[in-house]
């Protein structure tokens, strides 16, 4: 049985970005396992599901405690998605004369995320530009039963043959079906909605794979408390720090999954990440001056009627 501190500390780090922002576990904890820890492919993407039995579920818990999970839609996603993941699973078998095809599957995805995460930045700056409101309560949200069902079912195929991309693929999607909902409910309905889908992987995982209890162990002990932590963030987080969180965890999913090295990836993010930071601190910084230079002005910058103007 194998157990390292190291990687209680690594599984951390991913369990808190799931909790944040529903996306990125699969992504990032399994090359995490076979390029960091030097844990062989099988025994990380199966261990990596049964601690995901584990982690999610409390995830989801807080979400749904916290009351930003919309059970309708989560129920028409799972609907697709199980039974994909099943079908999924079976594929894959198929396909074993073909070693290289859950690879291309892969890379396909990581394609499309990366086009979702281009599409999250523009569309981003649009609603800054219009000042668009992203907090639909959960009972006003008019659920589309027939395409979030084919979302679902899209997550879960995914999940059959790469046991991996689910999160960040369904966030992508649903944020642009459902773009008035806010960034807190849409986490916690993928969290919830993944509780059922990683039960049945990971009962896949434990018949047909190998599950290195060790290694599951460690997950759990870091990922448990980070994801409740995460969650916690993001059910009261305010929507402009969750969305472009969630949109650096699926940019950078998106460049794992073409073949970018962890490395690499490592130093992309860090410089995205204080290059944002750095972009967020002259803006502030500027709007701090405008607001000294009119004092009578409101934050929106009109004239405030009882004050001179």
């Amino acid at each position: 049985m194998h157990f390292d501190p190291y990687m209680v500390l690594g599984s951390a780090v991913v369990g808190l970005l799931v909790g944040m922002t529903g996306a990125g576990g699969g992504a990032l904890m399994t090359p995490m396992l076979i390029l960091l820890f030097g844990v062989k492919a099988p025994a990380a993407i199966s261990s990596d599901l049964a601690a995901a039995v584990v982690m999610r579920p409390l995830g989801a818990a807080v979400h749904m405690r916290a009351g930003t999970v919309s059970y309708r839609l989560a129920g028409w996603l799972t609907l697709g998605s199980v039974p994909l993941a099943l079908a999924g699973a079976y594929l894959l078998r198929l396909l074993r004369s073909n070693p290289a095809a859950p690879a291309h599957v892969e890379q396909a995805l990581g394609a499309a995320l990366l086009a979702g995460a281009a599409a999250m930045v523009i569309r981003a700056v649009l609603d800054a530009r219009t000042a668009s409101d992203r907090t639909a309560m959960l009972p006003d949200l008019a659920v589309r039963p027939w395409p979030t069902l084919a979302i679902g079912m899209t997550g879960g195929l995914i999940v059959g043959l790469t046991s991996v991309g689910s999160g960040s693929l369904m966030i992508v999607l649903l944020l642009f079906l459902y773009p008035m909902i806010s960034a807190a409910r849409l986490v916690g309905t993928d969290l919830t909605q993944a509780v059922p889908l990683t039960l049945a992987a990971a009962a896949g995982a434990l018949v047909f794979g190998h599950v290195d209890f060790g290694v599951t162990i460690s997950l759990v002990l870091g990922s448990v408390p980070a994801v409740i932590i995460g969650s916690l963030l993001s059910a009261r987080a305010p929507e402009k720090l969750i969305r472009p969180v969630i949109t650096l965890v699926i940019f950078g999913s998106g460049l794992k999954y073409v073949g970018v090295g962890t490395t690499a990836l490592g130093w992309m993010l860090g410089i995205i990440l204080l290059a944002g930071t750095a972009g967020w601190l002259a803006v502030t910084a500027r709007r701090r001056r405008a607001v000294r230079a009119a004092p009578w002005a409101d934050p929106g910058g009109q004239a405030r009627p009882d004050r001179p103007g």
